[in-house]
């Protein structure tokens, strides 16, 4: 038997391998036609089971499908906005009343999947049944084909060749329990955003999310892709950190010794101390996020017992995708996340699921402190502030943090962008979109607009200024 595998399970993949990396195969006993491995940048696996007629489907974002039955031959096609598939087209053969599985490119933002009938097959679009499980997982069931002698114009509810559409329920809404209202996407801001990955910001392959405190309402654009952190993992790790604390497990003023095993190179200034130097924790796990230190986030992570005892605290707080694998700086990028899992793990911080009221208050301290102000607090208006964890690596740049307005709104944002060849160009486009992101949650609340910086004041090819050699802090 083989099962159905979603991205999360999955082992960490080169990037060449997740790109481009594709394996199908027939089970023949079971009728089962499989994508194992992502066969596009944001659609991740796809199945059709010919012994119940069903193609299941799962994206790395949230999509609304679109579907209709094209007849003569009849053709079960859906449609994916948003979606986009880089690489040639999938034409793979059934058997019996399926003819063949084709998946392709539609149009530059849209992939299309098809599931063409063999010829004088026909089904009622009636019948056929678009069902979420989630806004990123569908499956499309088929009723059994009748053969039909008669001539092409009986295909059921169809005249005159035109399609029919297929009724397709509205995708489930982003929820995040009780820790804020159920609120809505935020079309005309993520189209908004969805625009900006354009130009000069066209190479970038963003994972975003958005979300309002006050009200639940959200922005999904690959908020559930699997990523690397960089140094972002530093956040959970902080927050697992105090809860020892809490828990008595750790004091804040007890000793902590660089050892040669933890000694690492990349951010920080502590790699630059000799063996045995010694830090409270509290002056060791501070390091840790405001400067970003990675040989303090390694004696963090020995000191609350490893690799393991971190992705266990982290798989009891919900988050299935945030893992450690290696010790700091992580050249490999094997240690991930996705922008939802952190927008997620900032809202209990906020709402006080995870911390005493003092740690709390503690962590949000050290987060405010961050020193690179380059990212999201670059888009910000005049008083606000933001409580946040940055990084960067080779392959990834990224920030996620809990937005303060003025007026009293808060907001959460995650954006880790790969792609960053360049990562100047990746900075300017996480500074452009905080900026759009805070002048959308001023206006939505009725407030007069404050100042906005200059540095993130435009997308004009004036107004961004790429050099390649810029000094992009961790």
């Amino acid at each position: 038997m083989h099962n159905y595998q979603s991205p999360s399970g999955s082992q960490p993949a080169s990037p060449l391998m997740n790109r481009f990396a594709r394996s199908l195969f027939i089970a023949a006993a079971g009728g089962l036609i499989t994508a194992t491995s992502a066969i596009a940048d944001t659609l991740s696996t796809w199945r059709f089971d010919a012994q119940q007629n069903q193609l299941e489907f799962a994206t790395d974002q949230s999509v609304q499908p679109v579907a209709q039955l094209v007849p003569n031959p009849d053709r079960v096609v859906i449609d994916l906005p948003g979606i986009r598939l880089k690489r040639p087209k999938i034409s793979q053969p059934v058997g019996g009343a399926i003819q063949n599985i084709r998946i392709g490119q539609f149009n530059a933002s849209t992939t299309r999947l098809v599931v063409e009938l063999a010829p004088g097959y026909r089904v009622d679009p009636q019948q056929v049944k678009v069902t979420p499980s989630s806004a990123m997982r569908w499956s499309v069931k088929l009723p059994q084909p009748t053969l039909v002698n008669a001539s092409p114009e009986v295909t059921p509810g169809v005249t005159n060749d035109q399609p029919i559409a297929i009724a397709v329920p509205p995708a489930p809404a982003d929820s995040f329990g009780d820790l804020v209202p159920q609120g809505a996407s935020l079309t005309w801001l993520n189209d908004r955003l969805v625009a900006l990955n354009t130009g000069k910001f066209a190479s970038l392959r963003p994972g975003m999310y958005i979300l309002d405190l006050d009200n639940g309402n959200h922005i999904n654009i690959g908020g559930d892709r699997n990523v690397p952190t960089a140094s972002v993992i530093k956040l959970p790790i902080l927050i697992a950190f105090f809860q020892d604390v809490d828990a008595g497990k750790i004091r804040l003023d007890e000793t902590l010794t660089i050892t040669r095993d933890v000694k690492a190179g990349g951010s920080g200034f502590m790699q630059d101390r000799p063996i045995g130097s010694k830090y409270t924790a509290l002056q060791t796990v501070t390091n840790m996020i405001i400067v970003s230190d990675n040989t303090a986030t390694n004696m963090i992570i020995k000191r609350m017992g490893g690799f393991n005892a971190v992705n266990s605290r982290f798989r009891s707080w919900g988050l299935t995708n945030t893992v450690v694998r290696n010790w700091l700086p992580d050249l490999g990028a094997t240690n991930r996340t996705t922008a939802r899992e952190m927008v997620t793990l900032m809202a209990m911080l906020e709402t006080g699921k995870l911390l005493t009221p003092n740690s709390r208050k503690q962590a949000i301290d050290i987060l405010q402190r961050v020193k690179n102000k380059r990212l999201l607090p670059a888009g910000l208006g005049s008083g606000a502030s933001i409580a946040h964890k940055t990084g960067y690596i080779r392959s990834v740049l990224g920030d996620a943090g809990i937005i303060y307005m003025p007026n009293g709104k808060r907001y959460l944002a995650a954006v880790l962008v790969e792609n960053n060849s360049i990562p100047s160009v990746a900075r300017v486009y996480i500074q452009q979109v905080s900026r759009i992101v805070y002048s959308y949650m001023l206006e939505s609340s009725n407030q007069p607009t404050a100042t906005l910086p200059q540095s993130a004041n435009s997308q004009t090819d004036a107004a961004i200024q790429i050099d390649a050699a810029a000094e992009v802090d961790d």
